[in-house]
């Protein structure tokens, strides 16, 4: 593990000049700034990447304490009518992945967001095992405990690794209230064949942190996140404080669960298909479908929409486009008692950006049935 004192620094934010509040303070008149906010000497890096609570987006916290296990699942909720948008992160991330949709998504439905096992504030029996087995048993057990034998109608939401949870929830046809499945940024194909790169990708991203505004910084900075809004809030609880180290580190010990990694991905998109309730498939560039999900999408079995100019975090670069297309989701599907109702600003823009793919997923059809 790398040594924390041969890391290289980041860049400095440009230190602002004090000369000229020293030279006002012999004058005798005061000052047109001398309200201006004191900034502590100790600060290390800009305001700009100060993190940002949690309570300005979510409406609460709690923690779900699983019966006859010491598994206690930390989620975030907001709003207080319609479904359940209950979401899933990716691995690395945290339930705060989607404070920023949260904030507009609960106008028109309820939101939860959990902390999967071994990230964020969640503390079970073994954080290392990552199965998705275990994993999907995690889900499961955190509805029942909370909803007891009569949920209300879920649309699951579920982001890279948690985006295969979502779908293995699904194909396990054991939750009788879920009503739609929105999976982001993952497919089958593409993730199975990044795997043999994923221990080089992360053990090449940096390790440890001096301050938590250096990590924020550091995650806009090397590309991960696009939105430094979102990163205020996500990233803090992606970290732990090192005590031997007097520094942070990465919450998620994704490095030491490679065993689990295959099991995530493999037979993914078949699950998917196989999936009874509508879907909708969120990426980020075209190149990620591959030629199942190609052949099954321009059969109609899914809806698909590639969000443009984004990362591989959807939902945390562009959280309103994000909002826009799960409420348009759930408000054509009629999920929920009373559905939920979309402005035409909304239709409009959900419909345009179907409408102007359809040429780009001819050519991937073509492609894949050629390939055959």
């Amino acid at each position: 593990m790398e040594n924390p004192s041969n890391l290289t620094p980041l860049p400095e934010e440009e230190e602002q000049n004090q000369n000229g509040t020293q030279n006002n303070a012999t004058t005798k008149l005061p000052s047109a700034f001398s309200s201006k906010p004191h900034r502590p000497p100790n600060q290390t890096s800009s305001q700009k990447y100060a993190p940002l609570d949690w309570s300005g987006y979510f409406d609460e916290e709690d923690d779900v304490r699983i019966p006859d296990s010491d598994n206690v699942f930390h989620i975030y909720k907001a709003g207080t009518e319609g479904p359940v948008v209950f979401c899933l992160h990716g691995g690395g991330y945290s339930g705060l992945s989607f404070a920023l949709a949260a904030s507009k998504i609960k106008e028109k439905a309820r939101v939860v967001a959990l902390d999967l096992r071994g990230h964020g504030k969640s503390f079970t029996e073994n954080d290392l095992d990552l199965s998705i087995e275990t994993l999907c048993n995690d889900v499961l057990a955190v509805l029942k405990t909370m909803y007891g034998d009569s949920p209300p109608a879920i649309v699951i939401v579920g982001h890279s690794m948690g985006g295969s949870v979502a779908v293995h929830v699904a194909a396990k046809k054991v939750l009788p209230s879920l009503a739609g499945m929105v999976v982001v940024d993952v497919v089958e194909g593409t993730a199975m064949a990044s795997l043999m790169h994923m221990q080089k990708i992360l053990s090449s991203r940096m390790q440890h942190f001096s301050t938590v505004e250096k990590a924020i910084e550091w995650s806009v900075k090397a590309g991960s996140l696009r939105n430094i809004e979102s990163a205020r809030v996500s990233i803090p609880t992606t970290l732990t404080y090192d005590d031997s180290r007097k520094c942070y580190a990465h919450r998620a010990r994704l490095e030491e669960t490679e065993q689990y990694w295959r099991g995530w991905y493999e037979g993914l998109s078949e699950k998917f298909l196989s999936c009874s309730v509508p879907k909708l498939l969120l990426l980020a560039g075209t190149d990620r479908l591959d030629r199942t999900l190609t052949i099954g999408q321009m059969q109609g079995k899914f809806q698909m929409v590639v969000v443009r100019h984004t990362g591989h975090a959807i939902q945390e670069d562009v959280p309103d486009e994000f909002t826009d297309l799960i409420l348009n989701f759930i408000s054509h599907n009629r999920i929920g008692p009373n559905g939920v109702e979309v402005n035409s600003r909304t239709s409009t823009s959900i419909i345009s950006k179907t409408l102007s793919i359809e040429i780009k997923k001819a050519e991937l059809y073509y492609c894949a049935i050629t390939r055959g």
